[in-house]
């Protein structure tokens, strides 16, 4: 019996994983991918408009890293199931998404068969996790699923601050916030401030090194 079309989207700002992302997953002919991103702001607006399935996604991207856009994609009323393929096996980082209410986990490094079965498991409502990380990260949601001071900071900012707190980090100015996220300088300096103020940080320096300490940025940016 034919397998019922999956439309799916995929976010990563490699070119090299998308195509070789898709060109794995258009092996099997009931799964389409209709879209790509290169970020993660992209990636919630095309899936706002494609409206797939499944959306595949990096942590570490640009402009709008892969958690907050797995949130606001969640967040929609879009029935849209959310698999997260990335290089970081952090708890941190599958705490968080696991309680936003991704469909699966995978690393890189994942079999291609690993990646079939998850995609299956997001369209029947189950969570799919890496096979190699699974124990330990349903054992830390279960019993040790505590937030420290620093994420509680973290957790009171809005949605819109969420953005312009990665991409204050990112060395983007105001003026190019302002053009990203269609809102006028001004409105982009209170959101600013408001971040500093929230987050109680007295300088940009402080605050790039709480964006890596979130997994925010990477250390080598």
């Amino acid at each position: 019996m034919k397998k019922k079309l999956i439309e799916i989207v995929i976010a990563d700002d490699h070119t090299i994983v998308r195509q070789g992302l898709r060109k794995l997953l258009e092996e099997e002919d009931y799964l389409k991918i209709t879209g790509e991103a290169m970020n993660g702001r992209e990636a919630v607006r095309i899936v706002r408009k494609l409206k797939p399935q499944i959306v595949i996604m990096d942590i570490a991207m640009p402009v709008l890293n892969g958690i907050e856009a797995a949130r606001q994609i969640k967040q929609s009323t879009l029935k849209t199931k959310v698999i997260i393929l990335s290089m970081h096996d952090h708890t941190r980082y599958i705490r968080e998404l696991l309680s936003i209410g991704v469909s699966g986990y995978l690393l890189k490094n994942a079999v291609s068969n690993d990646i079939i079965k998850a995609i299956n498991a997001a369209v029947k409502g189950e969570t799919f996790l890496s096979p190699s990380i699974s124990n330990r990260v349903i054992e830390d949601y279960v019993g040790m699923n505590q937030k420290t001071f620093q994420d509680e900071l973290y957790n009171t900012l809005t949605n819109r601050e969420r953005e312009v707190f990665q991409m204050m980090v990112e060395g983007f100015t105001t003026k190019k916030i302002s053009e990203i996220l269609c809102l006028s300088p001004s409105t982009i300096k209170s959101h600013r401030s408001n971040i500093m103020e929230k987050l109680q940080m007295e300088n940009i320096s402080k605050l790039i090194q709480y964006a890596i300490h979130l997994g925010i940025i990477d250390i080598q940016m």
